[in-house]
C-alpha cells in the first residue's frame, strides 16, 4: 500500500530541513499546521480525502490572496503566494481533463435525475466527493448551471 499523504508531507518536511530550503519548509509547516488544526478541532485523524479537502481550501485562499496582491501592486507578496500555491499543488491529485469532467457531469445529471437549475445542489453534492481537489469547483458549478438551464 502506498504511503499516506500526511506521511509524504512529513517526509518532505524532513527533506526540506536537511536541504535547508527555508521557504519550502515554511509552506510545508503551514500545510501540517492546517491539517493538525482540523484534526484537533474535529478530534479525528484525517484520511487522504480529508487532507486533500484541507489542501484545496488552502489553495483557494492563496489564489484569492494572489489576485488581491497583484491588484494592489504588491509583487513581493504575490510571489510568495505563487510559491505557496506551487508547493501545495504538489500534494494534490492529478486534475481531471475536460473530457473526464464532462463525462462525470453527464453521469451525475443522469444519476440524480436533475433536469433544471433546481437540481444543481443535488448534482453538486453527487460530484463534490468525486472531483474534490481535481477540478475547480467554481468552474464546475458554472458549467453545471449552463447545462441545467440549457436543457
Amino acid at each position: 500500500m502506498s504511503e499516506s499523504l500526511k506521511q509524504s508531507i512529513t517526509d518532505d518536511m524532513k527533506s526540506a530541513m536537511r536541504a535547508k530550503e527555508k521557504q519550502r519548509l515554511g509552506v510545508i509547516r503551514l500545510i501540517q499546521a492546517a491539517i493538525k488544526q482540523q484534526e484537533v478541532d474535529e478530534r479525528i485523524s484525517l484520511d487522504d480525502t480529508q487532507v486533500i479537502a484541507v489542501l484545496d481550501k488552502m489553495l483557494k485562499q492563496r489564489r484569492d490572496s494572489l489576485a488581491q496582491y497583484e491588484k494592489a501592486g504588491r509583487q513581493d507578496l504575490a510571489d510568495q503566494e505563487a510559491f505557496e500555491i506551487e508547493v501545495i499543488q504538489e500534494y494534490m491529485p492529478t486534475p481531471l481533463s475536460e473530457a473526464e469532467l464532462t463525462d462525470l457531469i453527464e453521469k451525475a445529471i443522469k444519476e440524480t435525475g436533475a433536469n433544471s437549475i433546481k437540481g444543481l445542489g443535488k448534482v453538486m453534492g453527487y460530484l463534490k466527493p468525486k472531483v474534490q481537489g481535481r477540478a475547480d469547483m467554481k468552474a464546475l458549478s458554472a458549467s453545471l448551471k449552463q447545462q441545467l438551464s440549457g436543457e
